[in-house]
């Protein structure tokens, strides 16, 4: 063995090659998947990120907004670079940089001088602030901090700066989306409402969805019924702006007025009712008109829920653009659907994303045979378990909650399936299980333009069914016999 500069490394044990061959035929058993599924205090490659990165998506929902993370730098480059490489497009935020100093003393010196510079330098109109582990552990009370910030002049009295407690030791990225998406409503909105006004609106609140063609998708829906809308926490453009030649430092995001008057709305539709939980709590209790939680519509059944609920809000026929949208997506299901019927697939994510793969694959007639959460409660397994007694396809099928990426390479070794759905994480597993992946949800790192198509709508239907089943056939062309390689599949 030789390092990079070509030196002989000598180790300290010597494994004989018959051990390390032992070994990785042993860890496909059930002996080891019984071992595997015992262990408590370790955790191997979770299918989750941590609360700050969610909260810095939610912040870059919104016009003008800079992302600051209390804490420390290298969790500020943990965040904003996991998002530019999942978009491929830059995540712009800041960190007051705390150190040891700050974890004796305290960091109130630190956000004080790291506002101050972001103001002058980065000239927001909101700065978002959201904790990392640092400054939750010594109780940093951030209300004050941001209060005397104030009153010393650091930042503008009148500048909004919504905060978020998002420990990375607890919850996960959703938690933080949650979080941070409460706190500025709750800051832009604060004396906002009249009484008697109504704006017509709909807010939409996609949830945390880290795809940019989903709340394009959204905003087309909408438009077909000729509904004015407000989508609060929208980065469509944020991540996904046109290349001009110039850089745009803050691209897109919800108009901090419209935001600030969704208060006063005539209807609040939340998808995703486990990452926006606390946000549409808050909402219900405090925005005026209607409220409805609806799921991530995914497949038909789920799409079909959200428009009619949009029609039903607004007292609107469903337009026959989307009847048509609907007709077709019908359509492709029925002529691809024999390429995946039967078939058992694992999938893992985020609970959202969760009901939204099990239900379109129970629809087009095949098997979440594994689901596997990786932070989730008795609610989502009881909500998921449902799903699967509503259809046959969903019987055999288990659930395992709070279980990693090693967990699921037990189950593919041990117990297999034809495909798995999810992250690009689960592609070493999907390797030695030599199943293909196919990569929806976050973070996609080895792939392109994956978050630029939507995965909900009538259309996020289609192309959802278009790839699983265009990946089977070019599984059969490139594994079949030669008088078997047909011209028609």
């Amino acid at each position: 063995m030789s390092n990079a500069l070509g030196l002989e490394v000598k180790t300290i044990v010597e494994t004989p090659p018959e051990e390390v061959e032992r070994v990785k035929e042993w860890i496909n058993t059930d002996e080891y998947k019984e071992k595997n599924f015992a262990r408590q205090a370790l955790v191997i490659n979770p299918a989750h990120a941590c609360q700050p990165l969610g909260a810095q998506l939610a912040a870059h929902g919104f016009e003008g907004t800079l992302p600051f993370v209390h804490g420390s730098q290298g969790c500020a480059s943990y965040y904003r670079s996991t998002l530019n490489r999942h978009f491929r497009e830059p995540a712009p935020a800041v960190s007051d940089a705390m150190t040891e100093d700050g974890a004796v003393f305290g960091g109130q010196n630190n956000l004080h001088e790291g506002l101050e510079n972001a103001y002058a330098i980065y000239k927001p109109k909101m700065i978002a602030v959201f904790t990392s582990c640092m400054p939750e552990v010594i109780g940093d009370d951030l209300t004050a901090f941001i209060k005397n910030a104030k009153q010393k002049g650091f930042v503008p009295k009148e500048m909004p700066v919504p905060y978020a407690n998002t420990p990375s030791f607890s919850g996960t990225h959703i938690n933080g989306y949650d979080s941070m998406l409460l706190s500025i409503l709750q800051n832009l909105t604060e004396g906002k409402q009249i009484e008697g006004r109504c704006t017509g609106k709909l807010n939409l609140i996609p949830g945390c969805d880290f795809n940019t063609g989903d709340y394009r998708e959204y905003k087309r829906i909408l438009e077909a019924f000729g509904i004015p809308y407000t989508v609060l926490a929208d980065i469509s453009d944020s991540f996904d702006s046109p290349c001009d030649g110039n850089y745009h430092l803050y691209a897109g995001g919800t108009k901090l007025d419209d935001a600030a008057d969704s208060i006063n709305c005539k209807a609040t539709i939340a998808i995703g009712s486990y990452s926006t939980a606390k946000t549409f709590g808050w909402v219900k209790d405090n925005f005026s008109g209607k409220h409805a939680s609806l799921p991530m519509p995914m497949g038909i059944e789920k799409t079909d829920a959200f428009v009619m609920k949009v029609a039903e809000l607004f007292g609107k026929d469903v337009p026959a653009s989307l009847k048509n949208e609907r007709g077709r997506a019908v359509d492709a299901i029925t002529d691809s659907h024999q390429y995946i019927h039967g078939k058992k697939f694992a999938v893992y994510g985020d609970p959202d994303y969760l009901m939204g793969y099990v239900s379109f694959l129970l629809e087009v007639g095949a098997r979440p045979y594994h689901i596997l959460c990786s932070r989730g409660n008795k609610k989502v397994e009881k909500d998921l378990q449902a799903l699967l007694d509503s259809s046959p396809f969903g019987q055999g099928c288990k659930i395992y909650m709070n279980k990693d990426l090693w967990h699921l390479r037990s189950l593919l070794m041990t117990d297999p399936v034809d495909g798995i759905i999810g992250d690009s994480h689960g592609k070493f597993a999907a390797r030695d299980a030599k199943v293909p992946l196919f990569r929806f949800g976050f973070p996609i790192f080895d792939r392109v333009n994956k978050h630029r198509y939507p995965l909900i709508g009538y259309q996020g239907a289609i192309n959802m069914m278009t790839e699983i089943c265009n990946k089977f056939i070019d599984i059969k062309d490139e594994t079949c016999e030669d008088r078997q390689f047909e011209l028609m599949r």
